[in-house]
């Protein structure tokens, strides 16, 4: 299938595949956000697949390139409702975020709900946990001082929390850092932007103002994202289901192919 590439006014990148007639905005995780290439590209691809088949028109979008310090999930939510005001026809049939994306997806919903259908939010909650917010710190911190392992030490947390992966952070560690604030895929300023901007979001007083249907996929052993925080978020949201995976953490979540049939019926649904 082709992939068709190129970047909007504001300066975020996009990969647009399938010609439904339907249209599907994906929100990525963060901090830090690219068009997926290469092997990223066909695995996103096959993830997609279910959603092509069912007439959508997928929309990857990035965050905008050389954000301001200061720039909120909120504001970011606002880049993405330029992006289908000016690109995408007006409206978003539907809105998948995944993780960081999540919280900006809510937030789309609740600021700008004439231009979306339907919202997913994958692996995420209206805020990160208490632990995620000490990761995020320690993150921006070492984003902040140009220390490429620190950095790359801390988002690999992400991926391997806990005491006992310590040394296998300590060894992802540079080599995360290196991809990560190399400023070959985005600017390092901007996941300093995106990680400072997580430490302070807090979606709760936004939920109850979304008027459109909205489902929260989530696992019940997410560090980021809490079980309880989960619950609190869907219950503030008036149209709402939320799908549990039990057992399961933050990233086996965000990347499983068992949320686009989900996401499917959840729309057939409602």
């Amino acid at each position: 299938m082709e992939v068709r590439t190129g970047t909007v006014g504001s300066g975020m990148e996009h990969a647009c595949w399938g010609g439904g007639p339907r249209t599907l905005l994906f929100i990525g995780g963060g901090p830090g956000s690219s068009v997926p290439s290469g092997v990223a590209l066909r695995m996103s691809r096959r993830w997609f697949e279910p959603f092509t088949a069912a007439g959508y028109t997928v929309w990857y979008v990035t965050r905008r390139r050389g954000m301001p310090r200061g720039h909120t999930v909120a504001d970011i939510a606002d880049d993405y409702e330029q992006v289908v005001a000016d690109e995408l026809g007006g409206r978003a049939d539907l809105v998948i975020g995944v993780s960081f994306g999540g919280m900006v997806a809510q937030l789309l919903a609740a600021r700008h709900g004439e231009r979306v259908g339907h919202v997913a939010v994958v692996a995420a909650a209206a805020r990160v946990s208490p632990w995620g917010r000490e990761v995020d710190a320690r993150l921006a911190d070492a984003v902040a001082r140009g220390e490429p392992s620190a950095a790359g030490a801390a988002f690999a947390e992400y991926a391997v929390p806990g005491h006992r992966a310590a040394w296998a952070r300590r060894l992802l560690g540079p080599l995360v850092g290196r991809t990560m604030i190399s400023g070959a895929s985005y600017p390092a300023s901007d996941v300093l932007v995106e990680a400072e901007a997580e430490l302070f979001v807090d979606a709760r007083p936004a939920l109850p103002g979304i008027r459109v249907p909205v489902v929260f996929l989530c696992g019940d052993r997410d560090r980021f994202f809490p079980w309880p925080a989960v619950e609190e978020a869907a219950s503030l949201v008036p149209s709402c289901e939320v799908v549990r995976y039990e057992g399961r953490g933050h990233m086996w979540v965000a990347s499983t192919r068992r949320v686009p049939p989900a996401v499917l019926a959840f729309v057939e649904r409602t």
